[in-house]
């Protein structure tokens, strides 16, 4: 009996030391997932940019934004040698800047379309003191969206984005009706479910729901309280179920941070028209990486087919 008490101690206790441990975890996490490391534009990066720019005949200028807080967002606005009329705003993953967008834009611009490239709020060299995943930032993509009209003619407007930056895109078309497509590479579904991707370890999301729970919900309830948003509107999966926009959703088959049984939520929630791209063999936002010829297919032939449909100015 002594056996089993001891024993039964013993386990208490070391369940009692996971779970304790976890929550004061979650309380770390929460605040660095609010607050990423920034990735800084680097004099050799922004020279890397501009040599590619002019490879293909490219100009690009500074673009800088106010958001409604009153953020300011800096980037880069790009007009290609020959345009087609169409811009393109491109979201770069979380920790990263607008250089993590660079090869989209050279595959955007040989094909005539005008492209954004932004630091979303926090990162790179924009302003800002935390991420929030969409809540913040589609507001900020709707600034950049004004900026962008009162400067330039644009025929249609398109997203893309990747991870954080997918999520982003997604929530920004349902608010402003003048995307009028949207490229998600990698999205999260909502706030709530990829916290049990990123605290499994990117072993296996039973990890976050499971063993590392409590600092799953002390991390959202964390990062809730500082951001001061709901983490359960914060959701890709809601938006694209708010406006009738298509969505091109990309997901790649080996992502184990972001799989992808988020694109599959996604688009089951689209109300608008929609596809879906398992990429065989790739990571975490590894598509255009590893199948690239296809890739640059599927996407220009899914803003073309947008185009053709719309024709004028949509």
């Amino acid at each position: 009996m002594s056996f089993v008490r001891n024993a039964t101690s013993v386990g208490f206790s070391f369940a009692l030391f996971v779970v304790v441990g976890a929550a004061a975890a979650g309380v770390t996490i929460g605040a660095s997932f609010l607050h990423p490391g920034r990735r800084a534009l680097t004099p050799s990066a922004i020279s890397s940019a501009n040599n590619a720019f002019r490879e293909v005949g490219a100009q690009s200028e500074n673009f800088d934004v106010k958001t409604s807080d009153g953020t300011l967002l800096r980037g880069w606005k790009v007009h290609p040698a020959s345009a087609n009329g169409d811009w393109v705003v491109l979201f770069h993953g979380v920790a990263d800047n607008r250089i993590g967008t660079l090869a989209y834009a050279e595959m955007l611009l040989r094909h005539g379309y005008g492209v954004v490239m932004m630091d979303a709020r926090a990162h790179g060299e924009s302003e800002g003191s935390m991420a929030t995943y969409g809540w913040l930032e589609r507001d900020d993509s709707r600034s950049i969206d004004d900026a962008l009209f009162a400067s330039d003619d644009v025929r249609h407007l398109f997203y893309l984005g990747e991870s954080m930056g997918a999520a982003i895109a997604l929530q920004s078309a349902a608010v402003d009706p003048r995307v009028a497509g949207v490229v998600a590479e990698s999205s999260f579904a909502n706030l709530r479910e990829v916290t049990y991707d990123y605290a499994g370890l990117d072993i296996s999301p039973l990890l976050g729901k499971t063993l590392f729970r409590p600092a799953t919900m002390m991390a959202l309830a964390d990062a809730e309280k500082e951001g001061s948003f709901s983490a359960q509107k914060i959701s890709p999966e809601k938006a694209v179920a708010q406006r009738l926009f298509p969505v091109f959703l990309i997901c790649d088959a080996k992502d184990r941070r972001i799989p992808c049984r988020h694109s599959r939520r996604i688009y089951n929630a689209a109300a608008g028209p929609k596809e879906i791209w398992v990429v065989p063999g790739a990571g975490h936002t590894m598509a255009f990486g590893t199948h690239p010829v296809e890739f640059e297919s599927r996407v220009i032939g899914f803003f073309e087919r947008i185009a053709s449909q719309f024709g004028a100015s949509h």
